[in-house]
């Protein structure tokens, strides 16, 4: 939350006020120890340490709204409800029309979270003047798993880190905007959270984009399937008309290879085959414990190419999975659970009757 603005021996935290159609930006000074760790400046730096002496800086500003500038940080979004929110616009562009820009959307649980299961999303709207990819993460990166140069690390400061890498990742990818709802995990996960439930459905009002990449429902991890079900009651306050025309769920913790191939939606991540590991690369805190997700993710890109189908030559060099998740945004009857289980008994039957075929 807030923009850390560090120039020479003073910084400065920003804080939004929206009053009477003008954002009011609040700057004054923050003091902090000699060991104090300053991990929100920008997208370019993080460990920096300030003198103890740095200097006061108090100010105070009005900014009109529309007005788009160019942040060092990411910014409290006074339209989102919890408190700690972070919302960072890459190229400075104002809130609205950073929202109302987007094509793709990803929504996802956690930091990281959109570069492995929306990457087909960054890649389609990467360098391109018509489409633009928003991302949105639910949780406050709480309770991370920390290694290294992190091991000492509060779940503060981690989640302080976690945020900035979050921006890193959206600046490298040109993302329209990056959205840290900043909610406990155990808030998300449960039923129908009016907070957590208004936020995305905001989002997504506003944004109105053609396609959404969610979490897949049959996941193995619990607050990705917590987030999954919150998006699904999001999209379906929306009236149908203001539905994205497709929605999918994507692979992190539970891949999609066992999916039969006529359930299967193949996206090919080819267009920029040089963009996944500087995506990831930002994840420090996560990639320094020795979870390699960068090599792990463009080496499954490329075995799902390669052992998409035995009997034809590949058409794409790095391939990922999705379910189309689209008939629970038409038809608001259809129990999500009994959709995703649809999958389980369709590939339970598969290889029931491949088995029965030789014995």
């Amino acid at each position: 939350m807030g923009l850390m603005f560090v120039r020479l021996r003073s910084f400065a935290l920003f804080l939004p006020i929206k009053i009477g159609g003008l954002n009011w930006f609040f700057v004054r000074d923050w003091k902090h120890s000699e060991d104090r760790r300053i991990d929100d400046w920008g997208f370019a730096v993080s460990n920096l340490r300030i003198p103890s002496n740095a200097y006061r800086l108090r100010l105070l500003i009005v900014v009109a709204g529309g007005l788009g500038l160019g942040w060092l940080g990411g910014l409290m979004n006074p339209d989102l409800r919890h408190p700690r929110n972070d919302f960072f616009v890459p190229d400075g562009t104002a809130f609205d029309e950073a929202m109302s820009r987007v094509t793709h959307l990803g929504i996802v649980s956690h930091q990281d979270d959109l570069e492995i299961a929306a990457y087909h999303g960054i890649t389609e709207c990467f360098h391109t003047v018509d489409r633009w990819f928003g991302g949105v993460v639910v949780t406050n990166g709480a309770g991370s798993p920390r290694k290294g140069d992190y091991a000492s690390y509060t779940d503060e400061e981690m989640q302080d880190v976690r945020r900035v890498e979050q921006r890193k990742a959206a600046y490298v990818g040109e993302y329209a905007f990056a959205a840290q709802l900043g909610y406990p995990s155990e808030m998300v996960k449960e039923p129908q959270q009016a907070d957590v439930v208004a936020d995305l459905t905001f989002i997504l009002e506003t944004c109105a984009p053609e396609v959404v990449y969610l979490h897949n429902p049959c996941d193995r991890h619990d607050t990705h399937v917590a987030t999954f079900w919150r998006c699904i009651e999001a999209l379906r306050r929306l009236p149908k008309e203001r539905r994205p025309a497709k929605v999918y769920g994507c692979e992190v913790w539970r891949k999609l290879d066992w999916l039969l191939a006529e359930d299967k939606v193949m996206l090919k991540v080819d267009k920029h085959p040089h963009l996944l590991r500087p995506l990831l690369g930002v994840f420090d805190s996560q990639i320094s414990g020795g979870k390699r997700y960068d090599l792990a993710e463009e080496g499954l890109r490329h075995a799902n190419a390669t052992y998409f189908d035995s009997h034809t030559t590949d058409s794409t060099s790095l391939l990922t999975f999705a379910m189309d998740l689209t008939p629970l945004v038409v038809d608001d009857t259809l129990d999500p659970a009994e959709f995703a289980l649809g999958f389980v008994r369709r590939l339970e039957a598969d290889v029931g009757t491949r088995l029965g075929r030789f014995d």
